[in-house]
């Protein structure tokens, strides 16, 4: 396995302007990551394609591949052919940054209105979407992959669900071990489940509590009521190396890149993360 960091990690850093998107290839470099990803609200609405281009430039300057490019967006949107075609939009950025991946969101949730109240409801509409840019990103040489994340579509039981009925060669999942929590699902089951459809995979870290004593302070709630905080890779309670172990077992040996979402100051934890993460993929072997 190599390692990667998403530029998600660094944030906080780039909404205070302290540190621009194209400078990250170089310092994950310095921090001795193999790879990058890139998320798309982090990205210049003009001159997508350009900015997208020139940040190709510079992975391959500091001696970095680029892992994924990340993107939000709503198939249960009200015009479903729109939705589409920005998708199909974000495959083309994909393809100009040289992202041999496009992880792409499906929903927001439930949209009773319109009768979708369930994910079952959703799942005939998200299945169609998907296969749509599945397809077009296989004529680009772009695999494609959605996440668990976003509370509807994050248990395992529901993703491995979804990439069942797409049945779609060019489509598998983003493995977050750590996003599995939010749905209150333990890690090491979930990404049992699932170990075997990974395209790619996020090593992320929680602090956790039973119930939600605190308010804010970087706290939030799980589907169940129950709280996490993001912390350093290996401070908090998923089991990473475990997860890391399960997916080689099932035969993955792709990026596995840090997702970063603490309170601790970005540099040092995104440094100690990548660490941690190279300590635990060494104690598979």
């Amino acid at each position: 396995m190599k390692t990667g960091v998403s530029s998600y990690s660094f944030h906080k850093l780039l909404e205070k302007g302290t540190l621009k998107l194209d400078e990250i290839p170089a310092i994950a470099a310095k921090m001795g990551f193999d790879a990058v990803e890139f998320v798309d609200f982090e990205m210049p609405q003009d001159n997508v394609l350009e900015y997208a281009a020139m940040l190709k430039k510079r992975c391959q300057e500091a001696g970095v591949t680029i892992a994924c490019y990340a993107v939000g967006g709503n198939m249960l949107a009200d015009d479903f052919e729109a939705s589409i075609a920005q998708y199909k939009a974000h495959v083309d950025v994909a393809a100009a940054m040289g992202a041999p991946l496009l992880r792409h969101d499906l929903a927001h949730g439930p949209v009773p209105e319109r009768g979708i109240r369930t994910y079952e409801d959703a799942l005939p509409i998200l299945v169609k979407g998907v296969r749509a840019v599945a397809d077009y990103a296989q004529s680009k040489g772009i695999r494609t992959t959605t996440e668990n994340h976003g509370y509807f579509s994050q248990d395992s039981q529901r993703v491995e669900k979804l990439v069942s009925a797409v049945a779609h060669p060019n489509f598998g999942l983003l493995v977050d071990m750590g996003n599995f929590m939010c749905a209150d699902e333990s890690s090491d089951v979930a990404v049992g489940r699932v170990a075997s459809l990974a395209f790619h995979v996020h090593a992320k870290d929680f602090f956790f509590k039973k119930g939600m004593p605190i308010k804010g302070q970087g706290w939030f709630n799980t589907r169940g009521g129950n709280s996490l905080r993001g912390t350093i890779l290996g401070h908090g309670v998923v089991p990473v190396a475990q997860c890391l172990g399960i997916l080689k077992r099932a035969g993955y040996d792709g990026i596995v890149s840090v997702e970063f979402e603490g309170l601790e100051p970005v540099m040092e934890a995104v440094e100690m993360s990548a660490q941690n993460l190279k300590d635990a993929i060494a104690s598979l072997d």
